[in-house]
């Protein structure tokens, strides 16, 4: 007995990835499951995580931050100062691809009025929404302050952008 060499790129071509795939036995099939479940669980970590980016950009401190996300949810819980700091959360939340709804569990420590949210339509600009809520277009800054960190020009929205609206001062 002993050790032989053979040429390793000749021969039947049996242990290609391909052929490997086709092999089904009761201990691989447990074995495919148990990792489809890992990898799920790891991409709904990673979800979370960059969920969790979405909230830091916001520069709003969260006391106490934990976000589940299924499907299109995303669940937020935790306390903020404001109700301003709570709407910067939904709203960057709620702005995701992929996020459809944002159920708010978060406590406000000072609550003050809610504001509105609306939905940027082809065509609108801060000023026309101003308009439209404030009845003065010079009145968009007021919106832009109350969007930013999310938004960084006051001439850079987009249809279908959800917008925190104060109410006026």
């Amino acid at each position: 007995m002993g050790l032989f060499d053979f040429l390793k790129s000749a021969g039947s071509k049996v242990l290609t990835k391909k052929n490997a795939s086709t092999v089904k036995t009761k201990e691989i099939i447990k074995m495919e499951k148990e990792l489809a479940a890992k990898q799920a669980e790891l991409l709904q970590k990673q979800k979370l995580v960059l969920l969790k980016g979405m909230v830091d950009s916001t520069n709003v401190k969260v006391k106490g931050l934990e976000l589940d996300y299924t499907k299109d949810k995303v669940t937020v819980y935790g306390q903020v100062k404001t109700q301003a700091d709570k709407e910067k959360v939904i709203l960057a939340l709620g702005n995701v691809g992929g996020v459809a709804r944002v159920d708010d569990r978060i406590s406000v420590s000072k609550p003050a009025p809610a504001a509105t949210f609306y939905t940027v339509k082809r065509g609108d600009s801060l000023s026309k929404i101003a308009k439209k809520v404030y009845g003065d277009p010079k009145l968009y800054k007021q919106i832009f302050e109350a969007n930013q960190p999310m938004l960084k020009n006051p001439n850079m929205i987009f249809p279908g952008q959800s917008l925190r609206i104060p109410p006026m001062k």
